[in-house]
């Protein structure tokens, strides 16, 4: 990658939008285009995209559309996100599904990957607070950051990574945990794999203690509610270079006790960001909305706790009736990519 930027533009210029875009280019060689009409390679992109009241945005629309239905049209981009709104709602709904889409495309995100402007600028109010400045300028600041860390990110490569695999799922009746079984087989002899259940037992959900109060204990690594997230998790996630998140889809969410756990890392990351570790997924649905779930990580994981999102991070499958997915027609190709895909995304290899 040659250090130059590319400003994938989607949609109507915005007098606000653009001078932010000026400001972050300033010193840097870039290139500003108003949609994507063929495969790109080895790119930084930065995606611009404003949106009205409504949230709607067609020129958004239609590239996701292209990014769906053309894989790996982004082999070893990496990517951020600048969303622009006149309301206070849809910007981060929009970030989170181009992310997703362009993740499945083949693109890379640096943890932290969206700048969301609300219609006031209100969402800026704690770090406009914290830097001194107006909101604006909050504004200002933190696409320019986005854009240096888009253009510095490189991923950590280990001889021999480790993976910790997080589920609260059970082995007998359990879809998802089947397949990872078979990525497990493919992988144990690359990597070193930590697996921990959050089925069994209390896992306390975080119940928002005060700044002070999760940044005091996170610096020890602890947490005022203790239990398995401290006992093992937390040492696990210090340890991880990726994190395997086994996500049935339960309603068109992720199961609870994986919500729990997401939530608790929050004393962890205040003190320890996350940005050298990966995130993957495996999916399973009984029915549909796998891409629900696998957006909940993206957002969760990947915009909230500042994990890298490799390319393609997410093996996405529709499976009901215990042991048919690993029956599913094709399936072995698909275990045999994803795997392969983990191992290279850790370290360099297949």
């Amino acid at each position: 990658m040659d250090g130059e930027l590319l400003i994938l533009h989607a949609g109507r210029h915005s007098g606000r939008l653009e001078t932010v875009l000026s400001a972050a280019r300033e010193g840097r060689r870039s290139q500003v285009w108003s949609r994507l009409e063929g495969p790109l390679e080895n790119r930084r992109v930065l995606f611009a995209v404003p949106l009205d009241g409504s949230g709607v945005n067609h020129e958004l629309y239609s590239l996701l559309a292209y990014l769906r239905t053309h894989p790996d049209c982004l082999r070893g981009c990496v990517g951020g996100v600048l969303a622009d709104g006149t309301g206070d709602l849809y910007t981060k709904s929009a970030g989170r599904e181009l992310v997703l889409a362009a993740s499945l495309a083949g693109c890379a995100f640096p943890g932290r990957p969206l700048v969301e402007a609300t219609g006031d600028l209100r969402n800026f109010t704690v770090q406009a607070k914290n830097a001194g400045c107006s909101l604006e300028e909050a504004y200002r600041r933190a696409a320019a950051d986005l854009v240096r860390r888009v253009l510095d990110f490189a991923p950590p490569r280990r001889q021999r990574p480790k993976l910790l695999v997080l589920h609260a799922s059970s082995r007998r009746t359990s879809n998802t945990l089947a397949l990872w079984s078979r990525c497990r087989e493919r992988l144990e002899r690359a990597c070193e794999i930590t697996e921990i259940g959050l089925r069994n037992g209390t896992l306390a959900d975080c119940a928002g203690c005060p700044y002070t109060a999760c940044l005091h204990f996170g610096e020890r690594g602890d947490c005022f509610y203790g239990g398995v997230m401290v006992e093992e998790v937390y040492p696990a996630v210090r340890a991880a270079d990726g994190v395997v998140l086994l996500c049935p889809n339960y309603n068109d969410a992720l199961p609870a006790n994986l919500t729990a756990a997401v939530n608790r890392l929050t004393a962890l990351y205040r003190a320890a960001p996350f940005e050298d570790t990966a995130v993957f997924a495996v999916v399973v649905s009984g029915y549909s909305g796998g891409d629900i779930v696998a957006s909940q990580v993206v957002s969760a994981m990947n915009m909230n706790k500042g994990f890298w999102l490799p390319p393609q991070f997410a093996m996405l499958e529709t499976a009901n009736d215990a042991g048919t997915a690993v029956k599913l027609p094709g399936i072995e190709e698909r275990l045999e990519r994803f795997s392969g895909n983990i191992l290279e995304q850790l370290s360099g290899r297949r």
